[in-house]
């Protein structure tokens, strides 16, 4: 593993750029760009209008090195090209921002309060492809709804088996076990869920190097913990459902937390805005959640 990627994602200050929906959250990332179903006629013409969008963003002056550490993208994004050169070849030659693909192939259906994910039978082909298209990491998300200890257990056991096979191909995993917003337990979920992350730590070969992408926790700083083990290079916070606006008023209250946003990053950018509006809307939006995931 690159040292000198390892320390960016480690020790960089900025944040990770989201730009990952896939097939079944494209179509609502089009809408609230502007781009209705109607606009387009199949699934080839909605990821090439999408590539269109997340292209104008990472070609964009605003979205630099300087406040952004990496960018998740979907494997057709990965596959696309920016200028002629693949979208991560693009981030990191042209801007120094490591590229992460989203590896996970959806959640499976919702069983005793959680969902895991589906399982990966092209995960071995993928991974090939990601070396090829020279990805740092990958992220792969499952989600908590419900207060199930046993269930948290199986959520937990996926995530790391998966990001020990994903270690020794060569990349960083993102773990991702989302705790529903909503869910009525919440902040019992997120003590269940830190403990049981713990002790997986515990377990980790010391070679293995993660991240963590989860929920804003109720209780301020709760997965400080995480730092506590050389293997975690860092969390992350997803902005799952809540506004950019109250996203950056609780990341600001989590010390050593770097956001991981994706529609909190992307809203209000419109396809019918000019070059000009659009680089300022999303510099503003940048700028915000930069400031509320470094200024503590």
């Amino acid at each position: 593993m690159d040292s000198k990627k390892i320390e960016r994602i480690k020790n960089g200050k900025g944040f990770i750029a989201a730009l990952d929906q896939s097939g079944g959250s494209t179509p609502k990332a089009l809408r609230l760009y502007g781009i209705d179903e109607d606009q387009y006629k199949n699934e080839e013409e909605m990821f090439d209008l999408v590539h269109k969008m997340r292209s104008r963003i990472i070609k964009s002056p605003a979205f630099t090195s300087d406040r952004i550490l990496a960018a998740i993208l979907f494997k057709v994004t990965m596959n696309s090209k920016i200028d002629g050169m693949y979208t991560g070849d693009y981030l990191w030659e042209k801007k120094q921002i490591l590229p992460i693909l989203k590896i996970d192939e959806g959640l499976d259906v919702e069983k005793d309060g959680v969902q895991l994910m589906k399982p990966m039978k092209h995960l071995d082909e993928l991974l090939e492809n990601a070396k090829e298209r020279n990805i740092f990491g990958t992220k792969m998300r499952s989600v908590i709804k419900e207060l199930n200890e046993e269930s948290i257990k199986k959520v937990v056991d996926q995530q790391f088996e998966l990001a020990k096979k994903i270690s020794n191909a060569g990349f960083v995993p993102i773990i991702e076990p989302e705790v529903d917003i909503h869910a009525k337990d919440k902040e019992e979920i997120e003590e269940l869920l830190k403990e049981e992350l713990v002790k997986h730590l515990k377990e980790l070969d010391k070679d293995v190097l993660v991240i963590f992408k989860l929920t804003l926790p109720s209780k301020a700083n709760l997965y400080e913990e995480l730092y506590d083990f050389d293997q975690t290079l860092r969390v992350v916070a997803l902005s799952g459902g809540y506004s950019r606006e109250e996203s950056n008023k609780l990341l600001k209250a989590n010390k050593s937390t770097i956001a991981s946003f994706s529609r909190a990053l992307t809203e209000g950018l419109k396809a019918d805005q000019s070059d000009d509006e659009f680089n300022k809307k999303l510099d503003s939006s940048i700028e915000e959640i930069y400031k509320a995931s470094v200024e503590k």
